[in-house]
C-alpha cells in the first residue's frame, strides 16, 4: 500500500514536470488540452495521495475507530505509514480546502461582475458593446456567453483588426476557454505544485485564439499587428474572462509572425503515460488502504 501512495504521488509530481515543456512543442490548441488534462489528473491523483495518507492517520485516532467500528492497532499496523506524512497530508488538506474557497468566493465576484453584460439592452446577438474609453475586450464566460468590447478598444483598432479580435473573442466562447481556465485553477487550488499551469495554459489559449483569428482572416501579419496594438491598452485580469490582450503578448505575435506550428501529438505521449501510471498508482492504493479497514472492522466482531 505504501509503495502503491508514493508512486503515485511522484508520478503526479513527474506530470507536472514534463507537461509544460512538452506543450510548448505542441500547437496552441492541443498545448492548452495537454496542460488542462495534466494539471487536472495531478491534482487529481494529488488529493486521493494526501486525503489516504490523512485518512491513515485518522483511522487510528481511538475515538475515530470508536465511532467507525475498526480497530485502530491494526490500522496502524497494516503497513504503516510515518505520522509525519500523515500529519502533512492533513497540512495539504487544509491548503487545498482553504484554496478552493478562495477560488469559489473569486469566482462568485467575477460572476457578479459580468452579469450586466447579459442583460445589455445594445446586444447584437453576442457582443456587446459598452461606452468606455479605456480598450477592453473580454469574451464573458457561459452559454453562449458574450464578447463585451468597450468603446474605447473599437476606436483603438482599424476595420481590419476589428475582425481579428472579434475572431479571437469568438474562438475562445466556441471552445468554452472559460472552462479551461476554471479547470487549472481549481486544479492550482488542491495542488499547489500544478499552480504554474494557470499561466501556461492561459498562454496556450490565448495562442489557440490568435491562431484561429489568423486562419479566419487569412493574415497571420494584420493578427500580429491587431495583438500588438491592442496590448498597448491596460486590461485587468480576470479568472475564466479571456481577454484579448491576456498572455506574453511579444511571444504572441512573435509566434503570429512565424509559420503556422505544426500539427502533431507525439510531444504529449510521455506526460500522458506517465499520468496513467500515477492514476493506477492510486486507483491500487485506494483499494489497498479500504481492505485494510476491512480487515480492521472484521477484527473488532471477532
Amino acid at each position: 500500500m505504501r509503495l502503491a501512495v508514493y508512486l503515485a504521488g511522484a508520478a503526479a509530481l513527474v506530470v507536472l514536470v514534463l507537461a509544460r515543456p512538452a506543450a510548448r512543442r505542441l500547437p496552441p490548441a492541443r498545448a492548452a488540452l495537454l496542460l488542462a488534462v495534466a494539471a487536472v489528473g495531478a491534482a487529481a491523483v494529488w488529493v486521493v495521495v494526501v486525503g489516504l495518507l490523512a485518512v491513515l492517520l485518522a483511522g487510528q485516532v481511538p475515538l475515530v475507530a470508536a465511532l467507525g467500528r475498526w480497530s485502530a492497532r491494526l490500522v496502524g499496523a497494516g503497513d504503516p505509514v510515518p505520522a509525519a506524512a500523515s500529519v502533512a497530508a492533513w497540512v495539504a488538506v487544509a491548503v487545498g480546502v482553504a484554496g478552493a474557497g478562495v477560488l469559489a468566493y473569486r469566482l462568485a465576484a467575477e460572476a457578479r461582475r459580468w452579469l450586466p453584460a447579459y442583460r445589455h439592452d445594445p446586444c447584437a446577438g453576442l457582443l456587446v458593446v459598452v461606452d468606455d474609453p479605456a480598450p477592453a475586450a473580454v469574451a464573458v464566460p457561459g452559454w453562449p456567453g458574450r464578447i463585451v468590447v468597450s468603446s474605447g478598444m473599437l476606436r483603438a483598432l482599424p476595420a481590419d483588426e476589428r475582425r481579428v479580435l472579434l475572431a479571437h473573442e469568438r474562438c475562445h466562447l466556441d471552445h468554452a476557454h472559460w472552462l479551461f481556465r476554471f479547470a487549472v485553477r481549481l486544479a492550482a487550488a488542491a495542488c499547489p505544485p500544478a499552480r504554474p499551469f494557470v499561466a501556461a495554459c492561459d498562454q496556450a489559449l490565448e495562442r489557440w485564439a490568435d491562431e484561429t483569428a489568423a486562419a479566419v482572416t487569412g493574415d497571420r501579419r494584420l493578427t500580429a499587428q491587431a495583438v500588438a496594438r491592442a496590448a498597448l491598452a491596460r486590461h485587468e485580469g480576470t479568472l475564466t474572462a479571456a481577454g484579448f490582450t491576456d498572455g506574453q503578448v511579444a511571444d504572441r505575435v512573435a509566434a503570429l509572425l512565424a509559420p503556422p506550428p505544426r500539427r502533431r501529438w507525439t510531444p504529449a505521449v510521455v506526460p500522458l503515460l506517465v499520468l496513467a501510471v500515477a492514476a493506477g498508482c492510486a486507483l491500487e492504493a485506494g483499494h489497498d488502504v479500504k481492505d485494510l479497514f476491512e480487515i480492521a472492522r472484521h477484527a473488532t466482531r471477532s
